[in-house]
């Protein structure tokens, strides 16, 4: 029974000296935590890390408005690899900066970087949708498509109709108006390329849609009037108009089917909105931040008893 009493009190003065023990650890680095110039070093190194996370945002946005623009492909691709860089290194020092709150920080300074992350995680979510658009360009390829292969089909159709009313100026009224008709068609559909390709919405676009292949119709119901004409059946003219709006209507094709992705235009509204206020908010929550590491305290050095208790330097 003494044994057994004895050997409980070893162990309530064995968890008495751990609880000392851990009393003492406390005690020497709270000690050392408070120390001046171990909290001016600190301080430096927290507002440093905060610094080059707001310069890497910045670069981060930068690149992606770059990418954004680019009129290649190529060049689409190194800006936003440049992004994707600038905001792996924001990151990284977000970890280290936690890392280093986790030992010392305010709950003010924890408060605030929980803040920033919640905001960057936001933003990193609308730059992973944003960047994937970049480099596909696909209005950019629209649009030279539509003023390039497009247009030079077209031309040549319009230019085989003139000829063609040209020449048969006296001819059928029916046969004029065909003619006149699907040139008059042909000229609307051309102008509604742009903006389709210019348009973000899709509602809009279906209207348009509509309205080209209404035009379209026209087009051909021109032209096949035209050819079903036994006296114009070998009318060189008629076969030129035939061949060029058969290869305009095959690159419209391709220019609706790029339109419809709107990479570009996609990109650039969600740039100039949702990304913009994203960075925003996380560059407001840094420099919230920054203040906030700037005010905090450093403690005064403890005076120093011997040299309180000496008396006045005489010089002798």
């Amino acid at each position: 029974m003494k044994f057994k009493l004895a050997f409980v009190d070893l162990l309530r003065m064995g968890a008495g000296a751990a609880v000392m023990l851990v009393l003492v650890l406390l005690v020497f680095h709270y000690q050392r935590e408070r120390s001046p110039a171990q909290q001016i070093e600190l301080k430096a190194r927290k507002a440093d890390m905060v610094g080059r996370m707001r310069f890497s945002l910045a670069a981060a946005s930068e690149a992606e408005k770059s990418a954004v623009l680019a009129v290649t492909d190529q060049d689409s691709q190194e800006f936003a690899d440049q992004a994707r860089a600038a905001t792996a290194e924001v990151e990284s020092l977000r970890q280290a900066l936690g890392e280093s709150f986790a030992a010392s920080a305010s709950q003010k300074e924890k408060d605030l970087l929980a803040t920033f992350s919640r905001g960057f995680a936001n933003f990193l979510r609308i730059d992973r949708d944003l960047l994937a658009l970049t480099g596909k360009n696909t209005n950019i390829k629209a649009f030279a498509l539509a003023f390039g292969p497009a247009a030079e089909a077209a031309q040549e159709t319009d230019s085989a109709l003139s000829r063609f009313l040209a020449k048969h100026a006296i001819s059928a009224q029916k046969t004029l108006l065909l003619a006149a008709g699907a040139q008059a068609a042909l000229l609307r559909i051309e102008t509604r390329l742009p903006p389709h390709i210019a348009e973000l919405s899709d509602p809009r676009m279906d209207e348009m849609e509509a309205l080209m292949d209404k035009d379209d119709r026209q087009v051909r119901v021109g032209l096949d009037g035209l050819a079903a004409q036994p006296d114009l059946r070998a009318d060189s003219d008629v076969a030129s108009a035939r061949a060029g709006y058969a290869r305009f209507s095959e690159l419209r094709t391709q220019i609706l089917a790029l339109s419809r992705q709107n990479t570009n235009v996609r990109s650039l509204a969600i740039s100039l909105d949702q990304k913009r206020k994203a960075m925003f908010m996380c560059q407001d929550a840094l420099h919230a931040l920054q203040q906030q590491i700037a005010a905090e305290p450093i403690p005064e050095a403890p005076s120093n008893p011997r040299r309180l208790s000496a008396g006045p330097h005489t010089g002798y």
